[in-house]
């Protein structure tokens, strides 16, 4: 797919749920709850500082026996993520959840957060743009194709 992370964006949406340095645990994860999300961006004021996932709550929180209601999201965030530019294209945003083994990928844009796409976006946006390409396809083999 050659449409850009930017594309992608202005469909999906902006939005982006944060949380800072100094919250802890159990906020970050009723707010992940709450939002029905897997992740949150950890920000220092405008900041991107880490991000924390669920996979974060079960190998530094859980495995380890920590108490989430005591512990600082700084404490067990993962610190500078991976993160890629909306000039990106889905493809290589792929590639990268693939080999870096990350389910999300804060998108910057001169050193500013303009969003946040996850696996399953990406993998909805490839699928969407095949079942167009697909339906083209038997329109035209049909001949039913708009002329």
């Amino acid at each position: 797919m050659q449409e850009t992370l930017h594309t992608l964006l202005e469909s999906k949406g902006h939005t982006v749920h944060s949380i800072e340095p100094t919250s802890t645990v159990i906020d970050a994860v009723r707010k992940m709850n709450e939002e029905r999300i897997g992740a949150v961006l950890v920000m220092d004021g405008h900041d991107l500082v880490g991000i924390f996932t669920e996979r974060d709550v079960l190998c530094r929180i859980v495995d380890e026996g920590r108490n989430p209601n005591s512990t600082l999201v700084a404490d067990v965030m993962t610190a500078e993520p991976v993160v890629v530019t909306s000039t990106a294209t889905v493809s290589e945003a792929m590639a990268i959840v693939s080999e870096k083994r990350c389910r999300h990928l804060p998108v910057v844009e001169d050193n500013r957060l303009v969003g946040l796409v996850s696996s399953g976006d990406l993998t909805h946006w490839v699928t969407r743009k095949q079942t167009y390409h697909i339906q083209d396809l038997m329109n035209f083999i049909t001949d039913t194709y708009p002329r």
